[in-house]
């Protein structure tokens, strides 16, 4: 018999984990989603990312924290200001304009390639989300049909089938999400956004890509003419410019565990994100909320 081996046994080797990279991961998806879910046009004051807080709240040291507030502006969430701190960023009407109509070029796409993939467990969630509202008592109800509405324009993009058209507008669905909120909430503006939704559904169900692809389009451009005319309130820079009819100031914040107030409380709220296994956000709000009928005339299509 041949003699035994020397040589060692074989090993697996495994490299060493990088827990900073995996918390700095989890701190950028916890910080992205907390800003994604906030309206960040419906008050006056900007909104401050503390980074001290940030650490307590998502239980990890303040690198990894930089590290993702780097990649956060990076992708033009949050802007660094020397000697203030860091800011959720919030674009100008103009920027708004051009944001929306780019907008209905890729959702027009999207309800074009929708019409050709859609399946009839598609369409019926499609109608799901709209005929509840179809008797005509959406005012009463005004906040559950604006998240029925952001939810149909984002099931359009998923019905497409296209994972590049989804990841182009992932970015500008912060920004797209708040403006649709507010212009929402304008006298008959959610009758007017439910039929056009209803005459897309109709359009994907005929299998019409070309007609699909127009009413989208139509759809989101009225909203971007919409912004045109009645959006200077996007411009504001004075605390006079964002008064309520009623005379008091709009403020938000954002918190979890901790505390408002401290340092830097006067630069405007401050946004402070839960742990990483708990991505709840708590709205603290104060003075009212700013609606689109606070600014808004009537008219405009969502």
């Amino acid at each position: 018999m041949p003699e035994a081996s020397s040589r060692p046994s074989p090993t697996i080797e495994v490299p060493r984990l990088d827990t900073s990279s995996t918390f700095r991961k989890e701190a950028y998806v916890a910080l992205k989603r907390a800003i994604m879910a906030m309206d960040i046009y419906d008050h006056r004051e900007e909104i401050r990312l503390d980074e001290r807080r940030l650490s307590d709240g998502l239980g990890v040291s303040r690198t990894p924290i930089r590290e993702a507030m780097t990649l956060l502006e990076q992708e033009g969430f949050v802007r660094t200001r020397p000697r203030r701190g860091i800011f959720v960023v919030r674009k100008t009407k103009r920027e708004i304009v051009e944001m929306i109509t780019v907008m209905a070029a890729l959702e027009s796409m999207a309800a074009r390639l929708a019409a050709e993939r859609a399946t009839s467990d598609d369409i019926a969630r499609l109608h799901g989300l709209m005929d509840d509202f179809q008797n005509g008592n959406n005012g009463a109800r005004l906040d559950e049909y604006s998240d029925a509405n952001i939810a149909f324009h984002q099931a359009i993009i998923k019905i497409s089938g296209c994972a590049l058209l989804a990841e182009m507008t992932e970015n500008l669905f912060i920004h797209m999400r708040a403006i649709r909120k507010i212009t929402i909430h304008q006298d008959n503006r959610a009758a007017r956004s439910i039929v056009d939704h209803i005459r897309i559904i109709e359009a994907l169900e005929r299998r019409d890509p070309e007609l699909a692809e127009r009413l989208a389009r139509e759809h989101t451009l009225g909203l971007a003419a919409h912004v045109e005319q009645h959006g200077d309130f996007l411009d504001a820079t004075g605390d006079d410019d964002w008064r309520r009819s009623d005379g008091a100031v709009s403020s938000t914040t954002i918190v979890t565990a901790a505390k408002s107030g401290g340092p830097g409380a006067s630069d405007g709220p401050m946004v402070a994100a839960p742990g990483l296994g708990d991505l709840r956000t708590v709205a603290s709000e104060a003075g009212g909320r700013f609606r689109g009928n606070d600014k808004f005339p009537k008219g405009g299509e969502q």
